[in-house]
């Protein structure tokens, strides 16, 4: 989980699982991502994550951003 906060401090333009986990705020790339509303943004980035909280979603969107919501992984098929 990461904040809207912890986004303001990466440099990029579209943030996603690969970013975080080289600005080292989240262990791996392969690791589920949400986003939640704690701080503030105020530059247009386009988010890619699993999840986000609703005033994240809005914080983002507000400062002109967009927000992409990763579809879940399948379930295995059961036998």
């Amino acid at each position: 989980m990461v904040n809207v906060a912890d986004l303001e401090a990466i440099e990029g333009a579209k943030l996603g699982s690969a970013e975080l986990a080289a600005a080292g705020l989240i262990r791996s790339a392969d690791s589920k991502l949400k986003v939640l509303g704690n701080g503030e943004i105020k530059r247009a980035v386009t988010v890619t994550a699993h999840a986000f909280s609703g005033s994240a979603k809005a914080k983002i969107e507000k400062a002109g951003g967009k927000v992409v919501v990763l579809a879940p992984a399948p379930a295995p098929e059961a036998k």
